[in-house]
């Protein structure tokens, strides 16, 4: 009986125990961080950084946003700092406009930027030439953010992608952040940014988790803007040797 005994739970025990030392040997899994949680933390970090930054919009206070991106901010911040507008986005749009020429940081969130065309003249008009119709006199450091493009079940009206719009637009700068760390970086870079910067979000992508790496959860963590970004490091192949200096500079 012991001899069956022992071949029986020897060979378990050696299962066991190569499993063990295989879990140990697992590297430590990445952080994972969706892109509606790194907006939401860099936009925390911004208004703990500079008193001069709020945020204004639809639905961006005591819901915590449509989309819950500002989630916990009201909270934190309260009326003073995180601000529920009414539906009228001609109006807080201006109002985010005439703040930010007087010293203010503003963070306008659009709860679509298809309803941004509703505040067109002020995002246009107001914010984006004054700096040059001033001679540079003028700064206005306002951020316009919210949900862009196709998304899922919402119609014409919702679904409308304005990055080619607000592209052409002199005096804008327009950034549109496909993962967690570009959304956190660029975010932040946007509210620092004495300029008006345009932030075209993806409504289908913020749920989606992304490896947030130990540099971008850093309170100094910044994606220039204007500066190409390596996803990659890379070089071409001996086969493309011919391309000429000009083909190379486009890809």
């Amino acid at each position: 009986m012991a001899a069956v005994s022992g071949l029986v739970w020897r060979p378990l025990r050696q299962v066991s125990g190569l499993l063990k030392r295989r879990f140990h040997r697992t590297a430590p899994a990445a952080l994972q961080v969706t892109v509606r949680d790194a907006i939401n933390q860099g936009m925390d970090e911004e208004l703990e950084r500079d008193e001069k930054v709020f945020l204004l919009g639809e639905e961006v206070a005591q819901y915590d946003g449509a989309y819950k991106v500002s989630r916990g901010l009201w909270k934190k911040y309260g009326d003073k700092r995180i601000i529920d507008t009414p539906i009228s986005e001609m109006g807080f749009a201006g109002i985010a406009v005439g703040a930010a020429m007087a010293g203010l940081r503003p963070i306008c969130e659009f709860m679509t930027f298809n309803f941004s065309m509703q505040a067109i003249d002020q995002v246009i008009n107001s914010a984006a030439k004054t700096y040059y119709m001033s001679g540079g006199l003028q700064s206005v450091p306002i951020v316009f953010r919210g949900p862009n493009g196709a998304s899922a079940g919402v119609a014409a009206q919702h679904s409308q992608c304005f990055a080619a719009w607000y592209g052409h637009c002199p005096g804008l700068k327009v950034v549109s952040p496909w993962n967690s760390e570009d959304a956190k970086g660029l975010i932040k870079s946007a509210i620092r940014d004495n300029n008006p910067v345009v932030v075209l979000e993806n409504e289908l992508m913020y749920g989606v988790p992304f490896e947030f790496p130990s540099e971008a959860q850093s309170k100094d963590f910044l994606v220039p803007i204007g500066k190409a970004k390596i996803e990659r490091q890379g070089r071409l192949p001996h086969s493309s040797a011919h391309w000429s200096e000009v083909e190379l500079k486009t890809l």
